[in-house]
């Protein structure tokens, strides 16, 4: 018999974030979340996401064992910007048995249900601006910085819950002695033309880090603001996840563009911290975690390029083309020999022929999944 409770208080959601670490204990390519991080982020209070939005976090038994987990989640936020009633299932994590996820994926069916949705999507976890999205190819490496993984039979057991595609979403690879570096040798050309429109270039301002993210919110929320599932980023959340980041930030990799010192666009890359972070033990920095992920830091070759896009308007100049040769140029000079772009919508035919023409290989899909209720 399955049985499906709630997971609250310190204990319980102590399990709840370390199901997964059980689940993948002999898997190769899987990275542990940082407990921490997992923590805060289930917990109200500890993120800004609980001060407009719930999310309730269930772990399923079987002889008294645990044997799956997920969250159910209600984004306010998402449902008043799209017009939708829609909510999400996230940190879906279970052993292969029908039964176990039928039984989680009914307690969040019926949880939404009682808040009157009309349909769930996901993964998120808790949002499309966090990781999401369930692995469907590329089960032979590790994910990336804040990439998503899962066992294959995971798509499987959430079709036979009544699941259907929304979207794919598409991660490319791309090495530096392979790939075509045309925008880097256009820089000095575009950037001169661009000038002379009012249109500047420059990495990211540590020293005014939070300046700079009002900056950077801003531009994201205006030129991602067609895309499938988004939802605006608030002031808190927004910040929260850039003091995230910013542990991990090089300016280098972040640069922005300008127009008469106005934020236009801006790219992102930050190393893949998770060559380090799969060698943390159950995703614990404490004891010696925290010296791995120190250390370990110099030794990352690879960059995730996590961002990259201009407001409208501004489209189409040649903005994108030198940001993304900045970013090539300056991870080229700091000895990157590989990164990845990520993600992409499937349907997004413009960023995906201009990775398809630098030379990058889609090597990973993840798909969004949806259900009526």
């Amino acid at each position: 018999m399955i049985e499906v409770k709630e997971a609250t208080g310190s204990k319980l959601l102590g399990q709840f974030i370390d199901f997964p670490h059980d689940l993948y204990k002999n898997d190769p390519n899987y990275v542990p979340e940082l407990f921490i991080a997992q923590r805060d982020i289930l917990t109200p209070g500890k993120h800004p996401f609980h001060k407009h939005s719930q999310l309730q976090p269930f772990l399923a038994y079987k002889d008294g064992k645990i044997v799956g987990r997920i969250a159910a989640i209600l984004n306010n936020n998402h449902n008043a910007f799209n017009q939708v009633k829609e909510g999400f299932f996230g940190f879906f994590d279970s052993v292969n048995d029908p039964e176990v996820s039928k039984a989680l994926f009914e307690r969040v069916d019926q949880w939404l249900l009682d808040k009157g949705m009309e349909k769930v999507v996901g993964p998120a976890n808790p949002t499309t601006n966090d990781t999401c999205g369930m692995l469907l190819e590329g089960f032979d490496s590790a994910p990336v910085a804040m990439m998503t993984y899962n066992a294959p039979y995971y798509i499987t057991l959430t079709e036979k819950a009544g699941f259907s595609k929304l979207t794919d979403l598409i991660a490319w690879e791309m090495y530096m002695d392979t790939m075509d570096h045309r925008a880097v040798r256009m820089i000095d050309t575009l950037t001169a033309r661009l000038n002379r429109s009012g249109i500047t270039f420059r990495i990211v301002n540590v020293k005014k880090f939070k300046d700079e993210v009002k900056l950077l919110r801003d531009v994201y929320n205006r030129a991602w603001d067609k895309n499938l599932g988004f939802v605006p980023s608030t002031p808190e959340e927004f910040e929260y996840l850039a003091n995230d980041l910013k542990l991990i930030l090089d300016d280098q990799l972040c640069i922005i563009a300008e127009k008469d010192g106005q934020a236009i666009g801006f790219a992102l890359g930050v190393p893949d911290i998770n060559k380090v972070l799969i060698k943390v033990k159950r995703g614990r920095l404490f004891p010696t975690g925290i010296f791995k992920l120190l250390f370990g830091r110099k030794s990352i070759k690879s960059v995730r390029v996590i961002t990259l896009g201009v407001v409208e308007g501004y489209r189409k100049m040649g903005i994108e083309s030198v940001l993304y040769g900045m970013l090539v140029k300056n991870a080229r000079d700091k000895g990157v020999v590989k990164g990845e772009g990520s993600w992409i919508l499937e349907d997004n035919f413009m960023m995906n022929k201009a990775l398809e023409n630098v030379g990058g290989k889609p090597y990973k899909r993840y798909r969004l999944f949806q259900k009526t209720l």
